[in-house]
């Protein structure tokens, strides 16, 4: 039988791996649900969030059965647009973090200070999400919902959506809870989930781009090409004052790279003027490749 996932390939060791990262990161988001946020009344957001309100409310406590009956009307929305193979991921990534969501939480909760548990379970949901999502897949919910709007502003890192979304989510606990300091805890888990989870899908691609301006640039793209092993673009540029015409270096390099570039090129002219910002992605040769997510 053909499994057809995104995340999968034809290579069945491969496919083995990313399916186990899926399970992976769907085994922390729940341990970071359960041991640090719902104990201490702080809402990890998205479909989980909601039926931690539901649970609040009612007698109803198994969170990852409301998991599953909210996602199926989200799946049927997602399966054409999002695609067959991303869906059936996606299947996988929900289903095990609904049944780890309702077998951590037989576990003792950590109970500490709020602020603390918003913050290390924000960075552990943000850490399992990040995981599932690098994978190809989710976990359904809000997960789905970032995907299709990512699908209309490319420009938009998953993260911020999913906090967007969550914001309202954030009221309702307060509301549920009455009580104002959820709302703020919750907005602290929250940040930190997305803060979290974009360094996991992005930071692999976390780069620095530098603008070099100085009469010896044959001699620092000769050292970027021999030390860094990184090549140079050079631009045509103008003084806005002198109106003398000037040969301006672009330089992409990784952030490890940067404080090297910036001894480098003092080294060679001190009086080099050199801009260097961060980069969210870089793709091509020596970086990275263009991902959906």
């Amino acid at each position: 039988m053909k499994i057809e996932v995104d995340c999968l390939t034809h290579k069945p060791a491969r496919a083995v791996v990313n399916l186990l990262l899926i399970i992976c990161g769907a085994a922390i988001y729940a341990l970071g649900f359960d041991l640090f946020l719902r104990p201490n009344g702080i809402n990890g957001g998205g479909v989980s969030g909601v039926g931690q309100l539901v649970a609040q409310l009612t007698p109803m406590k198994a969170i990852g059965v409301f998991v599953v009956v909210c996602n199926i009307p989200l799946f049927i929305a997602g399966w054409k647009r999002l695609g067959r193979r991303f869906i059936l991921g996606s299947l996988v990534g929900m289903l095990t973090s609904s049944i780890f969501l309702d077998l951590f939480a037989l576990l003792p909760g950590f109970q500490v200070e709020p602020l603390l548990a918003g913050v290390c379970g924000g960075l552990t949901v943000g850490l399992g999400l990040g995981l599932v999502f690098l994978r190809g897949a989710s976990t359904g919910g809000v997960d789905i919902i970032a995907r299709l709007v990512r699908q209309k502003v490319r420009s938009a890192p998953i993260g911020r959506i999913m906090l967007a979304v969550d914001g309202l989510i954030a009221v309702l606990t307060g509301l549920v809870y009455q009580d104002i300091n959820r709302v703020l805890y919750t907005a602290v888990a929250l940040y930190a989930s997305s803060v979290a989870m974009d360094a996991v899908i992005y930071g692999r691609n976390d780069s620095g781009v530098a603008l070099i301006i100085s009469d010896q640039y044959e001699d620092i793209a000769r050292a970027i090409d021999q030390k860094l092993d990184r090549g140079a673009t050079l631009l045509q540029g103008m003084g806005a004052y002198t109106r003398r015409e000037k040969l301006v270096l672009l330089c992409a390099v990784k952030s490890s790279q940067v404080g090297r570039l910036q001894a480098l090129v003092t080294e060679i002219d001190p009086d080099a003027f050199l801009i260097v910002q961060k980069a969210h992605q870089v793709l091509g040769e020596g970086f990275g490749r263009y991902s959906d997510l």
